[in-house]
């Protein structure tokens, strides 16, 4: 549920018919759907530590990629890295870096592309220059909205795709209730009507993956109820809204990417009593387990948010954070503290649980394959 940390420092424009983007968006989308149906094999001969390590997305500090971090991705312990506002000045300094990471990467025992992701969203929430430059709420009010969701989508996608990111953590599906809240300030939400967000932000996923970006459904089970201060990065929120209420309003859009074929779902920190009342939805297996996977058949990968997030309790380390958010179901932990030692803490911990009977092998492996089947599908 981050705001807006950096903006772009430049605009590209990115011509596309819009006969071609339909097109190629809709072979993106049967592509991604196929492969998220094929089975993959989890790599073989694996230690426990780069096992775990399929599940961490590491972030870092600055414009330098840490020697630390492209140690742990040669040997092949770290599933991808996130990229925020400071670790970018420009188009070709961030290419230079994901090349390095790339050549970091063809050394690894893991043989599958780097999961190398950024919050794109559109208007104020961009950490690359350029496309999109429409908020998600510009593109609600726009005069033609489904032509101008399909546009943010292969804006995004094209943008990331030729800085060599394929995964962008985005769209926002959030319903705003009220016009002014925590979504509605930065212009992340389409719309207030579940159906308009269902359908622009289908539009968004289906024309991003046909550009090659895998796209995440976000915030699972929705947060467009939080209010203007109700920041869950900043400290814990609980929204209370009926589980009617939920499931025909906030999870309508889910429904829709599903169908879709959205590669990844990111799971917020807020608490829904409606649904657990005991624990953060990215923490609760009801949530991920029953819920997302359960009720809507969701197959594909979950994203944990920022897992160093003030919505969970302060009195959780890093270790316990991530073998709680592993146990309940999330296949990815988003380390996003830009600090290599909180992906290497997530990863240790979740090796040890492995290996030590804290989360139990079947499901482990699972989530593996899941991130595996997500990675060899990507270039």
């Amino acid at each position: 549920m981050d705001a807006p940390r950096s903006l772009p420092v430049r605009r590209r424009t990115v011509l596309a018919a819009a006969g071609a983007a339909v097109a190629a968006a809709s072979a993106g989308a049967a592509r991604a759907s196929a492969a998220a149906r094929q089975p993959v094999a989890a790599p073989a001969a694996l230690t426990a530590r780069q096992t775990a390590g399929q599940r961490v997305i590491y972030s870092y500090p600055g414009l330098t990629v840490p020697s630390t971090l492209l140690t742990r991705i040669s040997a092949g312990q770290a599933a991808g890295v996130i990229f925020f506002g400071e670790n970018i000045s420009s188009e070709s300094q961030i290419t230079a870096v994901v090349k390095q990471l790339v050549q970091a990467n063809a050394a690894s025992p893991v043989k599958a592309p780097l999961l190398l992701m950024t919050d794109q969203e559109g208007g104020e929430v961009r950490r690359l220059p350029g496309a999109p430059a429409l908020s998600e709420k510009q593109v609600g009010e726009a005069a033609q909205p489904q032509t101008a969701a399909t546009q943010a989508g292969t804006g995004a996608g094209q943008n990331l795709a030729g800085v060599g990111m394929n995964v962008n953590l985005a769209p926002v599906l959030d319903v705003y209730y009220t016009a002014g809240n925590f979504v509605d300030k930065y212009q992340r939400s389409y719309s207030n009507n579940a159906s308009t967000v269902s359908s622009l932000g289908k539009a968004f996923i289906t024309a991003q993956q046909g550009a090659g970006v895998a796209a995440t459904a976000k915030h699972f089970p929705g947060l467009g109820a939080a209010t203007a201060s109700q920041d869950t990065d900043a400290g814990p929120v609980t929204l209370t809204q009926s589980l009617s209420k939920l499931r025909t309003v906030d999870e309508l859009p889910y429904q829709a990417a599903i169908a879709a074929g959205v590669r990844l779902v990111m799971v917020s920190w807020a608490v829904y009593p409606a649904l657990d009342a005991s624990a953060p939805a990215g923490l609760s297996a009801t949530v991920v387990q029953q819920e997302l996977r359960g009720r809507l058949g969701y197959t594909g990968v979950t994203v944990t948010d920022a897992l160093e997030a003030g919505a969970i309790s302060s009195s959780y380390s890093t270790a316990q954070r991530a073998v709680l958010a592993a146990g309940a179901g999330m296949d990815l932990l988003l380390c996003s503290a830009r600090d290599v030692s909180q992906g290497d803490a997530a990863a240790q911990a979740l090796a040890d649980a492995y290996t030590g009977g804290g989360l139990p092998a079947a499901g482990f492996d699972a989530a593996v394959q899941r991130v595996t089947a997500l990675r060899t599908s990507l270039s």
